[in-house]
Parts: structure tokens; C-alpha cells; sequence
């Protein structure tokens, strides 16, 4: 995936969590970010990263979105690699 790609993809998540009033709250908690930083920021790398971060944390949230949108399951996790911090981390 490319750069641009994930972050396109990265900005349809954000509004998929802004239209999920329940979710909305959690991601606003979660990563300490307010409403006006998703006007100000939303088209940053390392905002967009921050949504997939988040999105990924659920696999539902995956799903919901994935299914919402037409994305592959497998779709965000490749933006969030393409975007900054999104190498893979190996512990061993």
C-alpha cells in the first residue's frame, strides 16, 4: 500500500469513528486528541496513524469498519504500516 493510500484509508476510519457516537468518545479518551484537533490534524501522518492505531485495537472495530466501507480485513493494518511507526515491531 502506499503512503497516499493509507492515508486515505486512514481518513475514511476517522469518519467512520465519528459517525459511531459510542466509539467516538472512546477514541477522543483514548488518545487524548479533542474535536478540534480532528478538524486541525485530521490530515497529518501522524494523526491518521494515531486512527489506525486505535481502529486496530478492536477487531471488531475492523470488522465494523471494513464491512461499512468494502475494505479488505487485512486493508488497515497494511495503511498502518505505511504510515510513520508503522514498522513491525519484533521482540525476539
Amino acid at each position: 500500500m502506499t503512503r497516499e493510500g493509507a492515508e486515505t484509508l486512514a481518513a475514511e476510519a476517522l469518519a467512520w469513528i465519528a459517525a459511531q457516537e459510542d466509539l467516538l468518545g472512546v477514541f477522543l479518551g483514548a488518545t487524548g486528541a479533542s474535536p478540534a484537533d480532528l478538524r486541525g490534524r485530521a490530515d497529518t501522518p501522524d494523526f491518521l496513524a494515531s486512527v489506525l492505531d486505535f481502529l486496530l485495537m478492536d477487531d471488531a472495530w475492523v470488522i465494523g469498519f471494513c464491512r461499512a466501507t468494502g475494505r479488505a480485513f487485512t486493508e488497515p493494518a497494511a495503511a498502518r504500516a505505511a504510515l510513520p511507526g508503522g514498522d513491525s515491531v519484533h521482540w525476539t
